[in-house]
C-alpha cells in the first residue's frame, strides 16, 4: 500500500524544474506508488496540543512546463501522514526553528520528518562538519577578532564566513598582508557580537568544490565539481559556478566512510558533504541539492534509491 508523503516546501510555483531535487523526490514518490501532500510552512499550526496543517493534494508530472497540480485545501492532523519531506531551503532562522518543532509533533505521533527535526536543529551546516576533524582543513571558530587575526597570521591565506550562510553569501578571502582584515572581521563578527569560522584557504577550489550525496550515510558514487568563475573563490552554483559530474576519488569516499555512520544515528537520510580537494568543509543537511545534475549526466536514480530508504526508516522509526 503506497504512503501518504507530504512535502513542505517553498512555493513549488517558483522552483527551476530542470535542476529542482525536491521536485525529483516527488516524481520518484509517484512512481512508487505513493500519494503526494503539498504544504508550506505557513499552513502550519497548534491547536490543542497536536500539529495541523492545511494540506492539499499534489500531482507531480515529467513536463517541465506543466509540473504540478495542487487540490483543494483541506485541515488535518500532520500525523495523519505517513512521512514529511522538510524541503525549506535556508537560511535557517527563527521561523525554520519553529517549524521544526512544529514537525516534532507529528514525528512523536508517527511520522517520519526527512531529515529528523532534531538533528536539523543541532546540525549546524558549517560546525557539525568540525565534529570530523579528521577530515577538515585548519579552523578556527571564534568571535575574538584577536584569535581570528592570530589564526590568519599562522595560516596567511584564510577563508572567513558566517556560521549561518548559504550560498556562498559573505564568504571573504584573506590573503596575507590584506589591509581588509580588520574590517572583514569587524563586519562578520558585528564587533565580536556573532561568532564566525576561519578556514585555510585551500587553491584546489580551483578543481571545483565537489557536492558529495549520501543517502542513508551512503556515498553516491559520483559528485558534482561546482567550479568558480575567473576571478572568483566560490564554486557555489548560486555564485555563478559551473557544474561538473566526476567519480568519487579514493578520499572523497574515505570522507563519506568517516561522516556516513553518523548521518544514520542521527536520523540524516539525505544529505551534502562539501568537498574541497582532500577537506570537508561543510555538511548541508537542510534542503540538499545538485541530485539531478548527477542522475542527469549517470543515470544514478538517486531519489528512487532515497524514496527506497524513507520506505525502510518508516518501518524502524514505528517500531522504537
Amino acid at each position: 500500500m503506497g504512503l501518504r508523503i507530504g512535502v513542505l516546501m517553498d512555493p513549488i510555483s517558483g522552483i527551476n524544474t530542470k535542476k529542482d531535487t525536491t521536485l525529483g523526490m516527488l516524481r520518484a514518490g509517484v512512481k512508487a506508488g505513493h500519494q503526494l501532500v503539498y504544504l508550506e510552512q505557513s499552513d502550519l499550526f497548534i491547536r490543542e496540543g497536536e500539529t495541523f496543517a492545511s494540506l492539499r493534494p499534489l500531482e507531480v508530472f515529467e513536463s517541465d512546463d506543466h509540473w504540478y497540480s495542487l487540490g483543494d485545501a483541506y485541515t488535518a492532523s500532520l500525523s495523519s501522514l505517513d512521512v514529511v519531506l522538510m524541503r525549506k531551503d535556508p537560511p535557517f532562522d527563527m521561523e525554520f526553528f519553529y517549524t521544526t518543532q512544529l514537525l516534532e509533533d507529528a514525528e512523536r505521533r508517527g511520522t517520519l520528518i526527512v531529515n529528523r527535526c532534531e538533528s536539523l536543529r543541532n546540525c549546524n551546516e558549517k560546525l557539525f562538519a568540525a565534529q570530523f576533524p579528521q577530515c577538515c582543513p585548519p579552523l578556527l571558530v571564534s568571535r575574538d577578532p584577536d584569535a581570528l587575526k592570530t589564526f590568519h597570521k599562522e595560516y596567511g591565506d584564510v577563508i572567513f564566513k558566517p556560521l549561518d550562510g548559504m550560498g556562498g553569501q559573505s564568504i571573504f578571502r584573506v590573503s596575507e598582508n590584506d589591509p581588509n582584515l580588520n574590517v572583514i572581521l569587524e563586519t562578520l563578527t558585528r564587533k565580536g557580537a556573532e561568532t564566525i569560522m576561519a578556514q585555510r584557504y585551500l587553491p584546489e577550489i580551483k578543481a571545483g568544490d565537489k557536492r558529495i550525496l549520501m543517502v542513508n550515510g551512503e556515498a553516491v558514487p559520483f559528485c558534482l565539481a561546482r567550479l568558480p568563475m575567473a576571478g572568483e573563490n566560490r564554486g557555489n552554483l548560486a555564485a555563478g559556478g559551473s557544474g561538473v559530474v566526476q567519480p568519487l576519488s579514493e578520499r572523497d569516499q574515505w570522507i563519506a566512510a568517516q561522516v556516513g555512520p553518523t548521518l544514520r544515528e542521527k536520523g540524516l537520510l539525505f544529505v551534502g558533504l562539501d568537498v574541497i580537494g582532500d577537506y570537508l568543509t561543510e555538511i548541508n543537511v537542510t534542503s540538499p541539492t545538485c541530485m539531478r545534475e548527477i542522475d542527469r549526466a549517470e543515470n544514478t536514480q538517486i531519489a528512487e534509491a532515497l524514496i527506497a530508504s524513507i520506505e525502510g526508516a518508516l518501518v524502524e522509526h514505528r517500531a522504537s
